[in-house]
């Protein structure tokens, strides 16, 4: 298959591929620089099939990077920029990263290369004409790696899911498929370069020739600006994003043609004030594995079953089932499991983790789940005991690991609390061993150890934390600690 960028610029040079910051790149502007890029990384040493990790913030910098890799064939690590130095550092080692490309806060790529990481060097001096790039790829290998997309497990160990260009591919077949398409579409990009929502886009945009609107961060102001004055017809949030908008608009534009609702649960409360408002709101269902969309309910139908997310997408498929992979009746709750042509190749250097989720041609999610009588799915539960805040995810034993390493902690029990804004806030239900220890000075040292989104915003100390007769921690009496607490 034809380099998708190069495709692209071919067949449409003109149309606008990207609007950042009141600047605009046509398809064939990013097609050349990228081209120019390429030669910056051959002339770095960066050959096909070489790991490469991304400060994955969100400018059209990164998106040349990211069509860099394409071109060049090399594999992506695009880093959270939120997570700690010692967690990027621990990301990139565990995926074999031969470097760091050196674009981002020089804060952090000072403090990466202090911490033993390689900072790919380039040259200002491009080769000349006769030593252009021998290895710069004409033809996609749908089979490739293309990125290494790291998500955490319920252990907190974190797992590089490998994403090929197929996945990629028929992802963005499937979602066009489910969504519809218009040559004139512009879709708005908050999501993070760093998450598969964000990087799907891209790739969404350049197959379909359509233009995003990318956005460095979520800030209301400027998302509400460019709703008001830019012709959006498309735009993906987490249900804290809309949530703020909703507090923030009285009306909403015409060209504005779905928004698709994902990365974590909607409330109830939530959907129902996108339904008085006649907000054409798409709730769906994916995850990092899948390479985001699995399944989506539109607009038109979600006022008839509101919190379902709809039917699998095109070439997807979706059983529930028990505890013995066994699939279970219309209504009865159980395991998702999903497959199809998005399911990732499996986690990098771990045989192990892969072979606990990717079991007969079949990706185990750890979600709880039911198919109502028309096989339309809902989500019950996300991953057992995983905490998503602000489109997020937080692992428990993570968080707990660090707090155990504090002296004066005993015990500690982390749990979600729902919250409308975010919706569910990391709580912690701590026994303590001295009874000194303030709740500033433990937050302050998790605050060391963990990137700020992880840290507990609700605190609790007590004298021992509810138990099975087995002597297991029940989580549900603890979440029942906060939730009968102001």
């Amino acid at each position: 298959m034809q380099d998708w960028l190069e495709a692209r610029a071919k067949a449409t040079p003109h149309k606008t591929a990207l609007n950042f910051d009141g600047q605009s790149l046509t398809f064939r502007m990013l097609h050349e620089q990228v081209s120019l890029m390429s030669e910056q990384w051959h002339a770095a040493g960066i050959v096909p099939g070489q790991v490469v990790g991304l400060l994955a913030f969100s400018h059209p910098l990164v998106v040349v990077q990211i069509f860099t890799a394409m071109r060049v064939g090399a594999i992506l690590v695009p880093l959270n920029l939120r997570l700690t130095i010692a967690e990027m550092a621990a990301q990139l080692r565990q995926a074999d990263a031969a470097g760091l490309l050196p674009y981002g806060d020089a804060e952090q790529l000072r403090a990466l290369r202090g911490a033993g990481i390689r900072v790919i060097t380039f040259n200002t001096r491009l080769p000349q004409p006769n030593q252009r790039n021998p290895h710069i790829k004409e033809h996609i290998d749908l089979d490739a790696a293309f990125a290494i997309i790291h998500t955490s497990g319920t252990s907190g160990k974190p797992k590089g899911a490998v994403l090929t260009y197929g996945n990629f591919f028929y992802s963005a077949m499937a979602s066009a498929y489910r969504l519809g398409h218009s040559p004139d579409d512009r879709w708005l990009c908050v999501l993070p370069l760093y998450h598969v929502g964000g990087l799907s886009i891209l790739m969404r945009a350049v197959l379909y020739g359509i233009t995003v609107d990318l956005h460095e961060r979520f800030d209301l102001d400027a998302i509400n600006h460019a709703l008001d004055t830019q012709p959006i017809t498309l735009i993906s949030l987490v249900p804290t994003m809309l949530h703020r908008l909703l507090e923030s608009r009285t009306h909403w534009p015409q060209s504005l043609r779905l928004i698709l609702l994902g990365g974590a649960a909607a409330s109830p409360e939530l959907l129902t004030r996108c339904r008085e408002l006649s907000l054409p709101v798409a709730t769906t269902y994916g995850l990092t594995e899948a390479c985001s969309q699995v399944a989506t309910m539109l607009p038109q139908d979600a006022l008839h079953k509101p919190g379902s997310v709809g039917k699998p997408l095109l070439l997807m498929n979706i059983r529930i089932v028990n505890n013995n992979s066994e699939p279970v009746t219309a209504g009865e709750y159980g395991e998702i499991v999903v497959s199809g042509p998005t399911i990732m190749r499996g986690y990098f250097n771990d045989a192990e983790s892969t072979a606990q989720v990717l079991r007969d041609g079949w990706l185990h999610t750890g979600d709880i789940g039911y198919l109502d009588d028309d096989d339309d799915l809902w989500v019950v539960q996300r991953r057992s005991d995983l905490i998503v805040t602000g489109g997020e995810n937080v692992y428990p034993a993570e968080v707990e690991q660090v707090m155990r390493q504090h002296p004066a902690v005993e015990d500690v029990c982390v749990v979600g609390v729902d919250d409308p804004e975010w919706g569910q806030q990391v709580a912690a239900a701590v026994v303590l061993a001295d009874a000194g220890l303030s709740e500033a000075e433990l937050l302050a040292f998790c605050r060391e150890h963990l990137a700020g989104y992880k840290l507990p915003r609700r605190l609790l100390f007590v004298n021992a934390l509810p138990q099975t007769a087995s002597g297991k921690v029940q989580r549900v009496a603890v979440k029942d600690l906060f939730t009968s607490k102001p």
